[in-house]
């Protein structure tokens, strides 16, 4: 990988290919495109689904590249979005992704969800999913993984989620 030469933005392009790299792991592709594609739609449709407050505190906790593919096309004053139930999330996550057959679109929801787990903090985590109606909620994992990787690390950006909104 080329660096840019701006140590803020070679890291945080870093950490954004570790976070592709579990979304390839856990939706079961090679195809760090897809896995990409898969990541943003998720994280789009869920920061939908939220406050304007908790979208941002859920930002702040993103690699920056990450963090611009999320605020993309947002539209604060048009959110939070009532999401009947997870069949329509799920379409709506499909639908980015132009309905690719190649993809279970359960799965994918269900394996971002784990990488979030992995990489966003325990209270971070906790605070999207009480605000999540029930049977969006049953669609993140069943046991937290934050023992396995994201206890401890803060945010997927190295930083504590008030330092990451400076960055």
């Amino acid at each position: 990988m080329t660096g840019t030469g701006l140590r803020y933005f070679d890291k945080s392009i870093q950490k954004a290919h570790e976070w592709i790299n579990d979304a390839c792991r856990e939706i079961g592709t090679d195809d760090r495109e897809k896995a990409y594609m898969a990541l943003k739609a998720t994280l789009i449709e869920l920061r939908d689904c939220l406050s304007v407050e908790e979208a941002a505190q859920l930002a702040a906790q993103l690699p920056m590249v990450l963090r611009g593919a999320y605020y993309e096309n947002w539209k604060p004053a048009a959110t939070p979005i009532k999401v009947r139930d997870r069949e329509e999330f799920i379409a709506k996550v499909y639908a980015h992704l132009a309905n690719d057959t190649s993809f279970d679109p359960e799965k994918v929801v269900e394996g971002i969800f784990r990488v979030l787990e992995q990489r966003v903090s325990e209270g971070e985590i906790g605070d999207v999913k009480a605000i999540l109606p029930k049977q969006l909620k049953e669609l993140w994992p069943a046991a937290s993984t934050h023992g396995i990787r994201g206890r401890g690390k803060g945010s997927g950006n190295g930083k504590s989620a008030t330092e990451a909104g400076a960055t």
